[in-house]
This record gives C-alpha cells, structure tokens and sequence, in this order.
C-alpha cells in the first residue's frame, strides 16, 4: 500500500514531483500558498505559469488548505525555496501525524541561522523518518519525461527506499543514500557555484575556464564537506557533482542564468527581475561563506561570488582578484 503524499509547493520543482508521484499511482496532493493559483490550476489541470505542458494525472488533487493537506498525508514533501522553509515546518508540525515521514526537495540553507535544513526538521519533528531528495534534475526536463537521476538521503535506510520507490518511473532513476548532511551540502552549494561560471560564460570566456571553474569549485565543495563531516563520495555523486555539473552548464538553471546576466554588464535588480523567480545563490552564499569562516576553510570562487551579488566588486574585478592568486599545489599536503 503506497502512502499518500502531500507536496507544499507548488513552484516548477514541486510540481514536477507531485506529477510524478501521482504518474506512478501514488495517491498526491499539491498544495500551493496562492488560493488564485491552485484555482487556476485546479480548473486548467496544469500549472500553466510554471510548466504548462505538464498535464496533472488523475492521482493529483491540488489544495489551499494547508492543515488538511498535512493531516491526510503519510509523507510530506516539502519543496518551497530555503526562505520559507522553516514557516512552512514550523506551520505544519502540529497537524503531521504520527506515522508519517517528512522530506524535501528544498535546497540551500535556513537563511540568517545557516543551519541545514536537517536540523530544522529534527528540531521540529525529532520522532519522525526524514529525507532530502536531491540530485541533477530540471522540473522541465522532468516534466517532459526526459531520463533523469537523483538520490535520496536519510539516515532511516528503510524510508529513503520508500520515498525512491515512490518516485522511481521508467525515465526517471532514484537512488538511495544515508549522508544528508553531505546531500544538502551539495544541494545548496552548487547554486554558489554557478553564478561564477554563469558570470564567465556571460563574460565569453571560453570553455577551458568554465572547466577551471566547476573543477575548483567542486575542490571547494570537497573542502567544505570534508570540514563539516560530509562523505566525499556524496559530494563526488549526484547529489554534488552531477548537481554542479548540471547547474553549471544548462541553461535552465536560474543561478546560470543569473550569473550569466551579471557577466554581460546587467544589473542585479534587473537580472533577477527578468528571471522571475526564486534564485536561491542570493541567500545561499552568504550562508556557505559563514560556514567556511566557522571551520577555517578559505573559499576562493564562492567568496568572490558573494562579493559580485552584494555588489562589491563587478565581475570583471572579481575575476582580476582571482587570477591575481598566488601560484599553489593544487592540493595541498
């Protein structure tokens, strides 16, 4: 029997997965805060601002109401952005029944705190199974059943191969792993990490050094993680490279394209205003840079992100103080 799911949010990725949940006859709830869109969506049968060739099955009801989601569900799944990630739990604690695990599909880290998103959820919901579901994956890509890769992480090994079950499809591959810390790590670093080849590319300057960029980026994430007590064949797999790589080079990601804008001369502002949506790197990085002050870890690319989106260095400044590095074994004793 295939517990029912409700999934909180009802942005491209929240949709995409209460799609594919409801495909694979999982009895699926999407709950989204805007009462006007789940109207919308309710009578369209689609989410037509976000994926509107993503036709929603049968299996898939769409509601407002929170506390009605969250009672009827023997898992949930949140995937709002990182910012309203602790709302959201701290909304729902009281109405998640006793039986049922909670996971999310939200990357970063809780903003101003810099906590994992983990943490939160023990702190709330100590009792209970809980899992991260990340990894390389587009909503749209998803959405139109192009063969994707992802993994679920929990320290409970039985409810990660749950929620895999639950989503694995024909197309679509989920694996299973038990280092969330390292899975949220890689989640949540990447966006940094695209800015800064967004911010090459935007820059057109070439390829070898968007691949300079992802491979030292990928050292950083590997230094963090190590730091933090993250396993290094967590980062090396879906959850880190496969995410960074796919961040860094598809023109879907919003952080790519973000980076990309700010490369070409556009501003901030404007740039963020024409992507329309949640670009977690905003939040993220400053979040990143915090924890690599609080273990001693220097972080070369994320801290010149950080600078580029505060706007204290332009990116042509932030790539001069890069190169300006002194020479280094790249990795040291």
């Amino acid at each position: 029997m295939k517990p029912p799911v409700a999934v909180l949010g009802a942005g491209s990725w929240g949709t995409a997965l209460a799609v594919l949940l409801a495909r694979n006859w999982v009895t699926t709830t999407l709950w989204g805060h805007s009462a006007q869109s789940v109207v919308n969506m309710a009578t369209a049968r689609a989410n037509l601002r976000y994926l509107p060739e993503m036709r929603f099955p049968d299996a898939l009801a769409v509601s407002g109401v929170l506390e009605t989601c969250v009672r009827d569900a023997g898992i949930v799944l949140i995937a709002v952005p990182s910012h309203a990630f602790r709302d959201t739990l701290e909304t729902i604690t009281p109405w998640v029944r006793a039986d049922a695990g909670i996971a999310w599909a939200t990357k970063g880290f809780d903003p101003g705190s810099g906590r994992f998103l983990h943490e939160l959820v023990h702190q709330h919901l100590p009792t209970h199974p809980a899992a991260v579901v990340t990894g390389p994956s587009f909503a749209r890509e998803v959405a139109l059943g192009m063969p994707t890769a992802l993994t679920v992480h929990s320290a409970d090994d039985d409810f990660a191969t749950t929620v895999a079950r639950l989503l694995h499809a024909p197309t679509f591959r989920a694996y299973t792993g038990n280092d969330i810390l390292g899975a949220e790590l890689g989640g949540a670093m990447k966006n940094v990490l695209a800015v800064a080849t967004g911010v090459a590319d935007g820059m057109q300057l070439g390829l070898n050094a968007r691949a300079g960029l992802i491979t030292r980026g990928m050292n950083e994430m590997l230094r963090l993680g190590a730091a933090l007590g993250a396993k290094a064949e967590t980062l090396m797999g879906l959850a880190g490279l496969g995410d960074l790589v796919l961040t860094c080079t598809g023109d879907l990601s919003r952080n790519r394209r973000l980076g990309m804008a700010l490369g070409r001369g556009v501003g901030l502002r404007e740039a963020l205003a024409e992507i329309g949506q949640v670009v977690e790197s905003i939040v993220t990085v400053d979040e990143v840079m915090r924890l690599a002050k609080r273990v001693g870890i220097e972080l070369p690319i994320a801290e010149h992100v950080q600078y580029v989106l505060h706007e204290e260095m332009t990116p042509a400044q932030g790539l001069s103080s890069l190169l300006a590095r002194e020479q280094k074994p790249e990795y040291p004793e």
